[in-house]
């Protein structure tokens, strides 16, 4: 029989390799089984932002925007490699909120947190704004506001490649079968990609399954509760990018909603979300016609180049997992999150429901202060507020003074080339970049910036196996290389993965 886990988690997303990291750092054995790739689902499709939620305050979601914004300070300190400022514009057209509750709540979103890093909100006039030469003449006020962008798959592998370095077990392509409690232990039988079964045996069992949160209660566990998971898809789509500047705009719809328009990987602009209730299968889905219509009117309705289906080049869909609130409108459904705990017939099962990525963080504490009691045994404080994330630990968690060392240390390669791998890997493009001088240094060039070296690091350290794994989780160059490099990529990985 296998060794005795303190806790068992099932799930990839943010919050599982949350609460796998946060456990592992404070004593516990913890080991992490995910059915497919970390950041398979709903953690690589969102919007990419660690933020308040400056739309939450109308549903006086007062606790969840201050904890959110509380969270965006910590998190802007502990990974400012992926991690950084992204000025918001949000203008004041006809059909918009009146200006008296945007200023009040723009005032609400600077003080319902203590802000160190991140400029406050002010109004605007577009005549005396770079804005107004994007934005349509008839809009002529409105406000700027701060929040930040992440890497959000990024932001997931390094979750889980440093809960690996700190002892937990992190198994991908492994799914749950089936648990049962034998002898107040939970006796868990999962499968790996190759068909092997073999039964795990924990004092506790995480779900964090995101939208599959109830399957995994009803089927494999056979429990069940009266909290449920409302799926609410979401889409967004990339479009050549749409002007020059470097702020986002935030853009209100005469359906209430809002959409965001954010510069995106340099060439491009994403233009996201639409809220739609969901009830297919989460693991299979794509954008609609009608969602792609709507996004491209939302976004021309402001700015003055218009947006069309046709500008589209790609686009990803999730189904985010909201706890069901049984709010009308699923825009109004809520983001804050629920733990529901239950001894089951003898065991802890511990399963998550809801949140947002920004506030991934406090979810894990908040389980372990859950779990702690019933798991036998004393555990170290919380820890994970000030500790870098892999890569994270930059000299005053400057980018800028990094990457002018990086330049720096390897002039003979290409700056962007640099600012990439720095925003990437942090300090740790050390471990693939040592002894490089030249391009020809990092193996065969697949194009688009993709080197062999960054691919076997990715392959040996980060757990990568596919194209996808690598062009669209571990980074975005599915936008960037050249067509027909996929082919190649899968064939030196094939190679890379064999020799691993």
């Amino acid at each position: 029989m296998n060794e005795l886990r303190d806790i068992l988690v099932i799930g990839g997303g943010i919050n599982g390799v949350g609460i796998a990291r946060d456990a592992v750092g404070r004593g516990l054995s913890v080991t992490l089984v995910e059915a497919d790739d970390l950041a398979s689902h709903t953690s690589s499709a969102s919007t990419k932002l660690i933020h308040g939620g400056l739309r939450y305050l109308e549903y006086y979601e007062f606790r969840l925007v201050r904890e959110a914004l509380q969270e965006r300070e910590r998190l802007l300190h502990i990974a400012p490699h992926i991690i950084w400022p992204l000025i918001f514009v949000l203008p004041q057209g006809p059909q918009s909120r009146a200006g008296w509750k945007l200023r009040a709540g723009l005032w609400l979103y600077d003080h319902l947190a203590l802000r160190q890093s991140l400029p406050a909100s002010r109004a605007l006039r577009f005549s005396q704004h770079p804005a107004g030469k994007i934005l349509q003449e008839s809009v002529r006020h409105g406000f700027s506001y701060s929040d930040c962008w992440v890497e959000d798959s990024r932001l997931v592998v390094l979750n889980a490649l440093d809960a690996r370095e700190r002892g937990a077990e992190i198994r991908l392509h492994t799914s749950l079968k089936k648990a049962v409690v034998v002898d107040g232990l939970w006796h868990a039988e999962i499968e790996s990609a190759n068909g092997q079964r073999e039964t795990l045996r924990a004092r506790s069992l995480v779900n964090a399954t995101g939208p599959w949160v109830g399957d995994v209660l009803g089927q494999a566990l056979n429990l069940h509760t009266h909290k449920s998971v409302r799926k609410v898809k979401g889409s967004h789509i990339i479009v050549p990018r749409l002007y020059d500047e470097d702020f986002a705009f935030i853009l209100q719809n005469p359906d209430g909603r809002i959409i965001f328009v954010i510069p995106y990987e340099g060439s491009f602009s994403l233009i996201g979300t639409t809220d739609i209730p969901y009830d297919g299968d989460p693991a299979r889905l794509e954008i609609s016609p009608e969602e792609t219509a709507y996004l491209c009117a939302s976004a021309s309705r402001y700015l003055r180049k218009a947006v069309t289906p046709a500008d589209v080049v790609r686009s990803y869909s999730g189904v985010r997992p909201l706890y069901d609130d049984h709010a009308a409108n699923a825009s109004a459904v809520t983001r804050d999150y629920v733990l529901d705990l239950e001894q089951g017939p003898g065991a802890p099962v511990l399963s998550i429901f809801g949140g947002k990525i920004t506030t991934y963080r406090r979810l894990a504490e908040h389980a372990l202060q859950l779990l702690e009691p019933l798991l036998g045994k004393a555990v170290s404080a919380s820890w994970t507020a000030t500790a870098p994330l892999p890569g994270g630990d930059l000299p005053g968690a400057d980018f800028t003074a990094f990457y002018q060392q990086l330049i720096a240390q390897y002039p003979g390669l290409p700056a962007p080339l640099l600012h990439r791998y720095g925003r990437a890997y942090g300090t740790r493009v050390a471990r693939f970049l040592t002894g490089v001088q030249q391009p020809a240094d990092l193996g065969e060039d697949l194009g688009g910036g993709l080197y062999e070296a960054e691919l076997r690091y990715l392959v040996e350290q980060e757990w990568a196996r596919s194209p996808e794994d690598v062009l669209w989780r571990r980074s975005k160059l599915a936008l960037h290389i050249p067509a027909g490099a996929e082919q190649r990529l899968r064939q030196i990985l094939v190679k890379i993965v064999s020799s691993d």
